[in-house]
């Protein structure tokens, strides 16, 4: 009997984020989890009704990093990512086909992340998950031991890629002992690849030239109204896999510098008359650029529906014309703090002003 009434699955018993999430599901042509499908579908017209297009979940494309690791090129970003949301979003992700997971020790959500692996059910095998090094924990033993606690947190025997979070140019001895650290764990096979994060060209010469492995990425602040043609370029130069954080221009909007002057990329002229010729979201159009450029992009959300769409982009391409049209959004203009000056002090500061509200 209990089985019958499970199969049956009266929509009544399906909450209402569950519900808009399988709507949500079909708008964007991805699909949900089975089980989840199944409920959203029962007592709105049976599965016809709301049959999603794209049955292989939306799975992102591979792209192979410089020691022959394959990588995502489409994940979900962890960042400002409430820690209460933190392990429903990542299950949510996983079970509707992302693979690619960033987070950061930084970010306070490395152990909700991996709870958020454990209930997806998806093997580890098929996963790839980042994390980074923080500035703090610069140094060589010091770094030997910060991993130790980041896989511990996230529950895992090995990562697939470790990343210096920034350069430290007040004391580059300290990323470089780290990043000598980093190397005895790809050494040791604890990790698959390893690389760094808001290196510019300067930093990557010297980091290069002091040590041994060639990072396989360098995630960068890269959107539209900030195109980082120099770092881009020097990632290209040595093999170096260019990844964007912030993706679609959310930092203007979550850490404004200029509150009374909110720059919002989405709502560009040319963003939204590109998203109604494809009948796609601007998020999408953006994210689209990304990855027709070559990128990797690491998008963040908590709403069920965003993660939906973001996933939903490898079924249209932009043109030649359209992808030059985004590029001449350009206006080097950056959101998140500048490497150059970037360190604990900084950092430090950073967060006294947020506490203040300034």
């Amino acid at each position: 009997m209990k089985q019958e009434k499970q199969k049956g699955c009266d929509s009544r018993n399906v909450d209402r984020r569950s519900f808009l999430t399988g709507l949500a599901a079909a708008s964007v042509g991805v699909a949900v989890s089975p089980t989840l499908y199944a409920a959203n579908t029962a007592g709105a017209g049976g599965a016809s009704a709301i049959a999603p297009t794209l049955p292989t979940a939306g799975k992102s494309p591979l792209t192979t990093l410089n020691n022959g690791v394959e990588m995502p090129v489409l994940g979900v970003g962890c960042f400002n990512l409430p820690t209460i949301q933190t392990a429903d979003v990542i299950h949510f992700a996983l079970i509707n086909g992302y693979r690619l997971v960033d987070t950061a020790k930084n970010y306070g959500n490395e152990k909700e992340v991996g709870e958020g692996i454990v209930r997806s059910g998806v093997p580890r095998s098929e996963l790839f998950i980042t994390t980074k090094l923080w500035i703090e924990d610069f140094g060589y033993d010091e770094a030997l031991r910060a991993f130790d606690r980041s896989v511990n947190e996230l529950g895992l025997d090995y990562l697939d890629l470790y990343l210096l979070h920034w350069p430290v140019p007040t004391d580059f001895a300290k990323t470089i002992a780290a990043y000598k650290a980093l190397e005895k764990l790809y050494a040791d096979k604890r990790i698959r690849a390893i690389g760094v994060s808001n290196f510019n060209p300067e930093h990557l010469r010297m980091l290069t030239e002091q040590t041994e492995v060639v990072p396989v990425l360098n995630q960068i602040e890269l959107h539209p109204f900030f195109a980082q043609q120099a770092a881009r370029e020097a990632n290209e130069q040595r093999g170096i896999k260019t990844e964007s954080w912030s993706p679609i221009g959310g930092g203007f909007i979550t850490l404004p510098k200029d509150p009374t002057n909110i720059v919002r990329l989405l709502e560009e002229r040319t963003i939204v008359e590109l998203g109604q010729k494809y009948r796609k979201m601007p998020a999408q159009i953006v994210l689209r650029w990304h990855i027709q450029h070559g990128f990797i992009a690491i998008p963040k959300s908590q709403h069920y529906e965003r993660l939906l769409a973001n996933i939903a982009i490898f079924d249209f391409e932009l043109s030649a014309d359209e992808m030059a049209s985004v590029d001449a959004l350009n206006r080097d203009l950056r959101a998140g703090p500048d490497p150059e000056l970037f360190d604990v002090p900084a950092f430090r500061a950073i967060l006294e002003r947020r506490r203040a509200g300034v």
